[in-house]
């Protein structure tokens, strides 16, 4: 039986890294109470097992995920990755090792622990990346496009093939606030990397223009008679808000 829950794992924070802290817990026959990325809060009652990124062993993981589990499982625990549930890490891992036990209907195995807090946490992703695909609010200058977000979840990825069908022609700017990351599409070709910062340039007199119309489309084609925020919020979170052009100063209701 492995050695249950004696350490913590930490890693540096990619799936790739994941894939080898499951590598390390079959290789090393053991659990670890809790999986965390480089930088966060250790806690002090367990020793720290520090696991390496190796493409060779994290490659492994991938194949035998596919091959025992299947596809369906391996595009689960992607997304899973990308959730911004606390214990991902450890839940991911728990839910490969029954997986490969179990077989393909792991993923019916709702009744598991695993199982049902990853299924809750992708359908979060899922349905907040639905929201950011008409939520964003883009700007313009110079020729390009950009707009911040401030998401739970890693949503980039997901939302990246709804802009770039829709905007296929133009170059436009995506920055996730809340990881640091910027989703960039110049040419047909999508990159989604790191940033630590982005600040929005200011808008010059079109873009004003713009802003100050859409605010007006956006009350005007309001029925004020049939407001009802509470079915507004339900809608459309307040937490989105802040990032949408309806919603700035002199704009919208609050």
């Amino acid at each position: 039986m492995p050695d249950r829950r004696t350490m913590i794992y930490t890693y540096d924070g990619s799936f790739d890294g994941l894939l080898c802290c499951v590598f390390e817990s079959y290789e090393k026959n053991e659990i670890p109470a809790d999986i965390l990325p480089w930088g966060a809060q250790i806690p002090l009652l367990l020793p720290v097992k520090a696991v390496e990124n190796d493409a060779g062993r994290a490659k492994r993981v991938l194949i035998s995920v596919k091959e025992k589990i299947g596809e369906k499982a391996l595009r689960f625990v992607r997304r899973a990755y990308l959730t911004c549930h606390p214990k991902k890490e450890v839940l991911i891992l728990e839910f490969l090792r029954l997986g490969y036990i179990k077989g393909p209907c792991v993923m019916d195995m709702l009744a598991d622990t695993a199982v049902h807090e990853l299924s809750c946490a992708v359908r979060h992703l899922e349905r907040e990346a639905a929201h950011y695909a008409g939520f964003i609010r883009f700007s313009e200058n110079a020729g390009a496009l950009s707009a911040v977000i401030e998401p739970k979840n890693i949503v980039l990825p997901l939302i990246a093939r709804h802009f770039r069908e829709r905007f296929p022609d133009e170059r436009f700017l995506i920055y996730d606030r809340t990881h640091e990351m910027a989703l960039i599409h110049e040419d047909g070709s999508v990159v989604i990397c790191g940033a630590e910062s982005f600040e929005q340039p200011e808008p010059d007199e079109q873009e004003l223009k713009f802003r100050t119309l859409w605010r007006l489309f956006y009350d005007t084609v309001e029925i004020r008679e049939r407001r009802n925020p509470r079915c507004r919020m339900n809608n459309m979170p307040k937490r989105f808000w802040r990032c949408m052009t309806e919603f700035a100063r002199g704009g919208g209701y609050f």
